[in-house]
């Protein structure tokens, strides 16, 4: 037989008995149950050569395990190749004579390029395992160990392989460690801020550090980091009053240590690898020691409202905020701070912003708030607005203040003082009090008041340094009637506003007003206001209120008193020694109820009292001048009528009689001393119409002319000249021609060249006053009157020199503001008729209208309302300056009337309104005729004092009066009188003249 086994065919054999069937099956069992375990037994796992050289002198390079799939070298040249079953591995810190040193640098080259797939670096590493594990073996050859076993390598690939082995000489060398290390510290610089050292062993190794409650500086608490410094931020929860800062650091470590993983092989080589996995790694941690913790709590605020009104309550907003740390919470509650608000004030002005308060700054009160963690607050509002100014605050807290918890405030806290944001400003009232520079006044002056202006409710505020401005207006009201105002805080809806003025005051102090002008009589009051729409925008927050003084305060008020009028004539000129004189006094200007008001205390009782002198005898009549001095003057008599309205026959009873006894010339003054509410008064001693004469007995008195001019008019305004002629012996066929020369510049002087007006041949009869009848001009200047007394012949009498005293009108322009003055009928019979006259001077604009109202009164108290209107005019078209007259108006009642003007514009506008209640707009309508008492001298007397009466025929006498001469004369010079400041009645018609004049006649 060859050694196979041949198939030799087998005897069929009888089947077995039941029994033994049945001990066959249980045999069958027992033998696949052990077929099975032997089946699921380990398996062996056995070396194999892995990358490396093998050209028939020997492997170099690594073995395959087959146990974890990882690289591992043969530690063992002299052994057999371990192909059989491979056990391990086994992490070992020893090995043979191997030092710790040697151990570590075998664990730093097998990690670091034991896994190599380069046959040239595995074979490098297998030398390099060799020459420490094998020492003896490896340099047994007689040569260098190196150059030996690298003959196993392709010839070609040697001198990398040796290469390769020298690097990894010389990175084990220097890299390898024996026992590496990690060490971790941290360095809290304060609460919050740290530093986390590394230290490792090498110092190349890098891991994960994980910090707790803190953060790195990337905002991250974990991350890989090396051997150094780390700065860290503590991050702890949120309301914790402390905490700990905890770190911990993992590195892997691979390839470092004295250790190695071991694979055996029974009977064969062992192979060694780096020790692998996990269990190579370092780790380290640390934790702070307990950080207690505090926080910085920090107030702004911001006023509920900039501006607050006196009595109200200063709100603030309170933002609180955490400039350090989180509001710390004890038991789940957070700590109650406490924070105090002083408002300080009053200032004048936005105090500057500082750190802290000035010394002595004023303190308005303190308010306290229980703070519990950022947010809003508003303050309680316990501190009401005492006065105006300027209040700041300041809150603040104090860390001592609170007791155990003050450790957890970092710091006491104040905010700064002065911030806009947290400033109020209370609005200061402006007022003033204010008297009338002129306690008494004419027509015509400049009225202006004085005020004292300052805050009622403190400090007059600034801005930027300077008082804010603020603008008074002041009215100047014409009051209704003729009585004083009766100080009131609503303004009488009858007063007329003469004006408005204003004045921007830079502060508490004393101020003078802009004027206005008065043009008519009464009592002027002033009131003053402050209207907050009427200031800048910007000023207006800063004022409380409007405000606005009383009406009729008596300080505050001016008299312009009313100019009385006197015109009179006596009713002969020449008396004989013995003799008598008579005179008939017609006075207005006088208020209706003058004499009846007895002062209030501030504004004096009216002065009753009328006087009358006749002065003389004088020698010749070029003594009687206006500027004669009557203070050593001879007296023939004086007289006394009551200070009213009405018309005054002097002379006419023995108890007034004037009876001159020297020869000589005389003339009546009246004079009346003037109150609170009338202007003096005193007629001009040059008044040719108050004259008589005493010649000397048996004596012819030459003829003589004495003139008088009107001495102002307007341009267009009718003026007139005025002679009076004298003597005793005036020639039958005598006349008077009267020549205007002019107007002339002033500068120029007196020329009487070539007339441009001269009148009519008026004959003269006798002694009298004779009137040149009027003109007018056009423009400006001085025109010079110069009379001519003619006889029969034409021879020249008497006559007059260019220039002479009292004959130049000086005629001005017409002024640029509109002036109305007006004269009512003073009195009328009931059932007789009335009227009105306005005489309109100054600019009068197109379109322009008048009309006038009359008023029935059943009081003492002027009041011109629509209840009490009961006359109407219709409207007069104004066509320039002149003289307008009213319609008539008859009265169905007995008592008083006061007529109002009003000029309005052609829109309506009112540009000029009268005055209820003005003297002269006053009409009394009587039940019969006011007519002279009886005089108890005989009715005829001569005009040389014992002769019969002037012929009312005489030539251009008084005669001529009547057909436009005494009433002219009268007229112009009232108009002229009035311009230096005196009002006469204008409107006396020479029907109710003569009518006086008739009546004293026939007495």
């Amino acid at each position: 037989m060859s050694g196979s086994l041949a198939h030799i065919t087998q005897p069929e054999a009888a089947p077995p008995r039941t029994g033994v069937r049945r001990w066959l099956s249980v045999l069958l069992a027992l033998f696949l149950l052990a077929g099975s375990l032997a089946l699921n037994a380990p398996a062996a796992h056995a070396g194999s050569l892995g990358v490396g050289y093998d050209i028939g002198n020997g492997f170099l390079g690594a073995y395959n395990t087959d146990v974890d799939g990882r690289q591992a070298y043969c530690a063992d040249l002299d052994a057999d190749s371990p192909f059989a079953q491979t056990y391990g591995p086994e992490t070992i810190t020893s090995l043979d004579s191997v030092s710790r040193q040697q151990l570590a640098e075998l664990n730093y080259v097998l990690d670091r390029w034991g896994q190599s797939g380069d046959p040239n670096t595995t074979a490098a590493v297998a030398l390099f395992v060799w020459s420490i594990t094998s020492a003896g073996t490896y340099n047994s050859h007689g040569m260098s160990g190196d150059i030996y076993y690298v003959g196993r390598a392709p010839a070609s690939e040697r001198g990398t392989i040796l290469a390769n082995l020298d690097m990894m000489r010389q990175n084990a060398a220097v890299y390898a460690v024996t026992d590496p290390s990690l060490s971790l510290s941290l360095d809290m610089a304060d609460q919050y801020a740290g530093i986390l050292t590394v230290a490792t062993h090498p110092a190349g190794l890098t891991g994960t550090a994980t910090l707790s409650d803190a953060i790195f500086a990337d905002g991250s608490s974990a991350r890989t980091i090396g051997a150094g410094t780390h700065p860290i931020t503590g991050t702890p929860t949120d309301g914790v009053p402390s905490y700990r800062v905890g770190a911990s650091m993992n590195i892997a470590a691979a390839g470092y240590g004295a250790a190695l993983d071991l694979y055996t092989t029974p009977g064969a080589q062992r192979l060694v690898a780096a020790v692998a996995g996990s269990s190579t790694g370092l780790a380290a941690s640390v934790e702070s020691p307990v950080i207690e913790l505090d926080f910085q709590p920090e107030i702004t605020t911001q006023v509920a409202s900039r501006y607050v009104s006196e009595g109200d309550a200063f709100v603030d907003g309170l933002t609180v905020s955490v400039s350090k740390g989180t509001w710390i919470h004890l038991g789940g509650n957070p700590i109650e701070v406490t924070a105090t608000g002083t408002l300080y004030g009053p200032f004048d002005e936005q105090p500057a912003e500082a750190d802290t308060p000035p010394a002595g700054a004023p303190v308005t009160g303190t308010e306290t708030m229980m703070l519990t963690g950022a947010g809003s607050y508003t303050s309680p509002g316990t501190i009401v607005a005492p006065e105006s100014g300027f209040y700041t605050w300041v809150w603040s807290i104090d860390k001592a203040a609170h007791g155990e918890n003050a450790k957890y405030l970092t710091d006491s806290f104040a905010d700064r003082f002065g911030r806009a944001t947290e400033t109020s400003v209370v609005p200061f009232q402006p007022e003033a009090v204010s008297e009338a520079d002129q306690r008494l006044a004419v027509p015509g002056d400049a009225l202006t008041d004085t005020i004292t202006v300052s805050s009622s409710n403190g400090a007059w505020l600034k801005k930027d340094g300077a008082h804010i401005p603020v603008v008074f207006e002041g009215t100047a009201y014409q009051v209704p009637g003729t009585l004083p105002p009766a100080q009131n805080a609503a303004i009488d809806e009858n007063a007329v506003p003469l004006g408005t003025v204003t004045i921007t005051t830079d502060g508490p102090g004393i101020y003078t007003s802009p004027s206005v002008v008065a043009p008519t009589g009464g009592f002027v009051t002033w009131v003053w206001e402050v209207k907050k729409v009427s200031q800048p925008e910007w000023v207006r927050h800063y004022l409380a209120n409007d405000w606005a003084d009383e009406y009729g305060i008596a300080v505050e008020t001016t008299s312009v008193r009313w100019p009385v009028t006197v015109t009179s004539l006596m009713r002969e000129y020449n008396v004989h020694p013995g003799g008598r004189a008579f005179d008939v006094i017609t006075v207005t200007g006088f208020p209706a109820n003058h004499g009846d008001f007895t002062g209030d205390g501030y504004w004096n009782a009216d002065v009753d009292e009328l006087h009358h002198t006749v002065y003389g005898p004088f020698a010749t009549d070029t003594e009687l001048t206006d500027d004669l001095d009557l203070s050593g003057a001879p007296v023939l008599t004086e007289l006394m009528t009551p200070a009213r309205n009405g018309v005054y026959k002097l002379g006419y009873t023995d108890e007034d009689k004037i009876v001159p006894t020297e020869p000589g010339f005389y003339v009546l003054v009246t004079t009346f001393a003037g109150d609170d509410r009338v202007q003096p008064y005193a007629s001009s001693p040059a008044d040719v119409l108050e004259r008589f004469y005493v010649p000397p007995t048996g004596t012819d008195i030459p003829v003589s002319v004495v003139t008088q001019a009107t001495p102002e008019a307007f341009v267009g305004e009718p003026f007139s000249d005025t002679a009076l002629v004298q003597g005793t012996s005036i020639p039958d066929g005598a006349y008077l021609v009267f020549r205007a020369y002019g107007p002339h510049r002033a500068d120029t002087g007196a020329v009487c060249e070539v007339p441009f007006y001269e009148s009519e041949e008026i004959p003269v009869t006798q002694a009298g006053v004779y009137l040149s009848g009027t003109t007018t001009v056009t423009e400006p200047g001085n025109v010079y009157w110069v009379e001519s007394l003619y006889n029969a012949d034409g021879e020249v009498i008497a006559e007059g020199v260019c220039g002479a005293p009292g004959e130049t009108t000086v005629v001005k322009e017409q002024p640029e503001e509109l002036i109305v003055r007006t004269n009512a009928v003073p009195t009328v019979q009931l059932g007789d008729p009335a009227h009105d006259v306005a005489t309109i001077t100054g600019a009068v604009p197109d379109g322009a209208r008048l009309l006038f109202e009359a008023y029935q009164q059943d009081s003492g108290t002027a009041i011109c309302t629509p209840d009490e209107l009961v006359f109407t005019s219709t409207r007069i078209d104004l066509d320039g300056p002149g003289e307008y007259r009213s319609d008539g108006v008859i009265f169905e009642a007995v008592g008083t009337y006061y007529w109002v003007e009003t000029v309005t514009d052609e829109d309506g506008t009112i540009l000029h309104r009268g005055v209820c209640g003005a003297p002269d707009e006053t009409t009394t309508v009587t039940d019969t005729p006011d007519e002279p008492g009886k005089p108890d001298v005989p009715g005829e007397l001569a005009h040389t004092g014992g002769g019969d009466w002037w012929p009312l025929g005489l030539a251009g006498g008084l005669i001529a009066a009547v057909t436009g001469g005494v009433l002219l004369f009268g007229r112009r010079l009232a108009i002229a009188r009035e311009r230096a400041g005196y009002v006469r009645d204008e409107d006396l018609s020479f029907e109710e003249f003569k009518a006086q004049f008739e009546g004293a006649k026939e007495d």
